[in-house]
């Protein structure tokens, strides 16, 4: 049974040797026979000639292909990049955040708004933030930009420190944290956002890279013990903290409305991550940043408040949706 079989195939390729589609089919597999006298035929895994593709098929094959003609990666788990887009039609070119995370700053928060430093731990908080203001100061003078990026990054430290101690604690506890990790890490992105607007306007020097590298670690490990350690004290401290950041930055508009600073275009980062008109300038940037830092500073200074009346974070809903 099995050599008749094999007979009959051997046969129909001489007698056809013009039918293509045949013989190509049976050329694209191989042939077994098994021990019961059954043909079986196992396709083979090969690619068709493009030529012979479907419009379809081209389709999905240059669709493979990302935007700037390589190879898009490939991914067992289906997961593929979505194609965005601005409002305009235009190509969303950010790979750091979406279009729906984009906002508009409320610039109308007041920016002299100041916590009076009564109590021993209000003081020490603020003795604290004090002490580390002046160094930077003599370090940076007038170098607003370099002061800010090296701002930024101690900035951002403080909200993914808080963010983590207390998604830890919900953990724990079994509990909800009405908002507050949400909105700590939602702080902590922020910031970190406006150290890449700065980044497209000045590099750091080796020197400025060296000296974040310091502050980040010293600083990280003491705002984490102290977090343990009393919460409503780390909260006031980032609070004073993002006092002298609103003072800071308030510096900043003042050079550049004398022109002791280049007032230059907005990078294109801080025109689509703050929704800003595309003829914006650096003076536009730095009042929207100044506007988050007061945000923070309210959002911090309102959690220690309720944790100094001898609350829970999570008895009071966090003040989301301003980012």
């Amino acid at each position: 049974m099995s050599r008749r079989a094999a007979m009959q195939v051997s046969r129909l390729l001489i007698e056809h040797p013009r039918n293509t589609t045949f013989s190509s089919a049976i050329l694209n597999s191989t042939s077994t026979i098994s021990n019961h006298g059954v043909f079986k035929s196992t396709p083979m895994l090969g690619s068709r000639h493009r030529s012979s593709m479907t419009s379809e098929e081209a389709k999905q094959e240059k669709a493979k292909l990302g935007a700037d003609g390589r190879g898009a990666v490939s991914s067992y788990w289906g997961v593929a990049p979505p194609q965005l887009r601005k409002e305009d039609g235009s190509p969303w070119r950010w790979n750091s955040f979406r279009p729906w995370e984009t906002y508009t700053a409320d610039t109308s928060i007041d920016v002299k708004k100041h916590h009076d430093a009564k109590t021993l731990m209000d003081k020490f908080a603020y003795g604290t933030v004090q002490a580390l203001k002046y160094p930077t100061q003599l370090f940076f003078q007038r170098r607003h930009i370099c002061h800010a990026m090296l701002l930024e990054t101690v900035a951002a430290v403080p909200g993914m420190v808080g963010g983590m101690m207390l998604h830890l604690k919900s953990l724990r506890r079994f509990e909800q944290s009405g908002g507050w990790i949400k909105a700590l890490l939602e702080e902590a992105e922020n910031e970190r956002m406006h150290l890449m607007t700065f980044l497209e306007l000045s590099q750091p020097k080796w020197s400025e890279r060296a000296l974040v590298i310091a502050v980040q670690g010293v600083f990280f490990n003491a705002y984490f013990a102290a977090y343990l350690i009393s919460p409503k004290l780390a909260h006031r401290i980032v609070g004073y903290l993002e006092e002298e950041a609103v003072n800071s930055y308030t510096e900043f508009l003042h050079d550049l409305e004398k022109g002791l600073v280049e007032n230059q275009p907005a990078p294109a980062i801080a025109i689509d991550y703050w929704r800003l008109p595309p003829n914006s300038t650096l003076k536009d940037v730095v009042t929207v940043i100044r506007a988050d830092e007061a945000h923070h500073r309210d959002l911090n200074h309102f959690a220690s408040d309720i944790q100094c009346q001898g609350h829970e974070l999570k008895e009071y809903p966090a003040p989301l949706g301003y980012h």
